[in-house]
């Protein structure tokens, strides 16, 4: 083979290569959207959901004496968590009826620095592995009623429309209660 060969068949080889990236990209981005992008972890068949009973006990929280209580799986190290803080701060202001409780895989020391330093204000702070609340990526927000229950969840960075709903099911009154 020829040198002018050689270097056909080599551009040939990096053209069908480059190709291949650009559309492995492409698709990436624009058919299959990554869900990191947007702030949220993929779902995985473990996942915290809507009507799934959490364990209290690994909380150490006692759901019947809260009534209802708002989860905040958060990290320290979480940049969409630090991007959620004003919004948290809101959380803690709002008044409601709700306890909120912080549940991080940080020691609880270091928890409370990160959030008092924030200036979010909660009633409880645990430490506790995320995977074991079936929580896969933070932030996550769990509403919680009296006898354990998810009765709803939001994953990620919110935007206005979710903070929205999310202080509207705080506001929201126990029938019966």
């Amino acid at each position: 083979m020829n040198i002018s060969r050689k270097i056909e068949v080599t551009a040939n080889v990096a053209t069908i290569v480059v190709a291949a990236l650009i559309s492995a990209v492409v698709a990436k981005t624009y058919v299959f959207p990554n869900a990191f992008a947007r702030g949220i972890a993929p779902v995985s068949a473990t996942e915290v959901v809507k009507g799934k009973s959490v364990d209290g006990r690994v909380l150490g929280v006692d759901w019947k004496k809260n009534r209802r209580t708002l989860v905040l799986a958060i990290s320290t190290t979480c940049h969409f968590c630090k991007d959620s803080v004003p919004f948290y701060q809101k959380l803690g202001a709002t008044g409601t009826d709700v306890k909120m409780v912080a549940v991080l895989p940080q020691p609880v020391t270091e928890a409370q620095q990160y959030l008092g330093g924030a200036g979010v204000r909660v009633d409880e702070v645990r430490q506790v592995s995320l995977n074991t609340l079936g929580v896969r990526g933070t932030p996550t927000l769990l509403l919680v009623n009296d006898v354990g229950v998810v009765t709803d969840v939001w994953v990620g960075k919110l935007q206005p429309d979710q903070e929205a709903q999310v202080l509207t099911a705080l506001e929201k009154k126990i029938v019966g209660g």
